[in-house]
């Protein structure tokens, strides 16, 4: 069954007007906010064991420290994304980059754990929305046929930020203390801040002001926020998404500390270690996408098998690797879990696109931001931290891969009513019924 995929603000394919260069470097530059985005949080992993002996701090305290950041991204995503929607998503996006730049730097300045964390919660409040309207700005310059490498192209820059802030963080934490491993991320960030607005025009990226056609603002205003959540299969999408990124999210975040303590590495090189599997994991996320573009064009449910099959796989490696003793093998079938384990990001992104309607995609994928940190990225580091304290790290990591099998359960709830989801939205129409297929 072919089918056409939103039922948009009467542009059939607006992304397809954008000159393909042009397009290209509005998708360097908002991938360059979201490593920027992701060195800024995930740089914290890299001095967790200095914060931890320079403080005295509970692994549980330290999990705080994380999760806080994405429990700030979750419940502010929602609002911030609807306002970027509305008022402009450029600009937006510069505010929210130099908000999180600029609380970074404040913590490299801090000088005890309740500064620490207060500047953690303002790197949470400036990254809030960024991946939803960042990914909206990327969607709507480019084809519908690209959405799932897309969302998973762009959804991995939060991998290779990861790696760049762990690795760059712990080799400056080692050679010029842990301050200045926060102080080199806010640079960078600005920077890049600057530069964005400057270079990504507004008006270039709305192609949707057609004579007699509202703004993309006015259309925005117009759209019932209903539409978010007005099937099962999309609301399957959310949950699956934010189960599967407990588990990814969770090794990424406490990983550096696992190799620390069980393979006594230092800080650089626990952080560089850290960073090659978290890449590999980044990898697996853009691998991922790619696949389900290319093997689910015409079988449209085939997306959600996929999903479900990242899931149980990384589940089933995971699982395997922190039973094994420690050493090169177990690091190895680590890595081939965390391959698997942020697959479900292209798949679940690309549904989320179809079943919701184009001049609010960034509310759209701010309510999948919203899943995801509630239920995966700040759940996730907080729990295993809890767990870590009474029962060891190691014992903690035994536990997470777990989650996935939830996962899997309910992205086969989404795979059940996704086709009917699809007619019921009104996604297909008769005239593009058996003429357009897209994922």
């Amino acid at each position: 069954m072919a089918f056409h995929s939103l039922p948009d603000s009467g542009n059939d394919d607006p992304g397809a007007r954008i000159p393909r260069r042009y397009a290209w470097v509005v998708f360097a530059l908002s991938f360059g906010l979201l490593l920027s985005d992701y060195m800024s949080r995930q740089v914290l992993n890299a001095v967790f064991p200095l914060l931890k002996v320079e403080w005295a701090l509970s692994d549980a305290r330290l999990g705080l420290l994380s999760g806080i950041v994405a429990l700030m991204v979750g419940v502010l995503t929602f609002p911030l994304s609807l306002l970027a929607d509305r008022f402009g998503r450029v600009r937006s996006l510069a505010v929210m980059a130099t908000v999180w730049s600029l609380a970074t730097l404040g913590c490299g300045l801090a000088q005890q754990y309740p500064q620490m964390l207060a500047a953690r919660f303002l790197v949470g409040v400036g990254e809030a929305a960024y991946g939803s309207v960042g990914i909206a700005v990327v969607l709507s310059v480019f084809p519908k046929h690209m959405r799932a490498t897309l969302t998973g192209a762009f959804m991995a820059g939060g991998m290779f930020g990861s790696v760049l802030g762990m690795a760059l963080g712990g080799a400056v934490a080692a050679h010029l203390g842990w301050r200045w491993a926060f102080g080199v991320m806010a640079l960078f960030g600005l920077v890049l801040a600057l530069l964005y607005p400057i270079i990504v025009n507004e008006k270039r990226i709305t192609p949707s002001s057609r004579p007699g056609e509202p703004k993309a603002a006015a259309m925005a205003a117009r759209t019932p926020l209903r539409t978010l959540v007005n099937s099962r299969s999309v609301v399957g999408a959310y949950i699956g998404s934010g189960l599967q990124l407990f588990v990814g999210g969770t090794v990424i975040v406490w990983l550096p500390s696992y190799l620390n303590r069980y393979y006594a590495m230092a800080t650089d090189a626990a952080g560089a270690v850290a960073a090659i599997i978290v890449l590999v994991s980044g990898v697996g996320m853009i691998a991922c996408g790619m696949l389900s573009d290319r093997m689910c064009r015409n079988a449209p449910a085939s997306k959600i098998r996929l999903a479900i099959a990242y899931s149980l796989g990384s589940c089933a490696l995971l699982s395997l690797a922190f039973a094994l003793p420690h050493g090169t093998p177990q690091l190895v079938v680590i890595g081939l879990g965390m391959f698997l384990a942020a697959g479900t990001s292209g798949p679940a992104g690309a549904m989320v696109a179809n079943l919701t309607p184009l001049p609010i995609h960034g509310t759209a994928f701010a309510t999948l931001t919203l899943v995801n940190n509630l239920l995966g990225l700040a759940a996730g580091p907080l729990v295993t931290g809890v767990l870590a304290d009474r029962l060891g790290l190691a014992n903690a990591f035994q536990l997470v891969p777990l989650i996935s099998l939830a996962a899997a359960a309910v992205f086969y709830f989404a795979k059940r009513h996704y086709l009917s989801d699809i007619q019921q939205v009104g996604i297909v129409s008769p005239c593009t019924v058996g003429t357009q297929a897209t994922t």
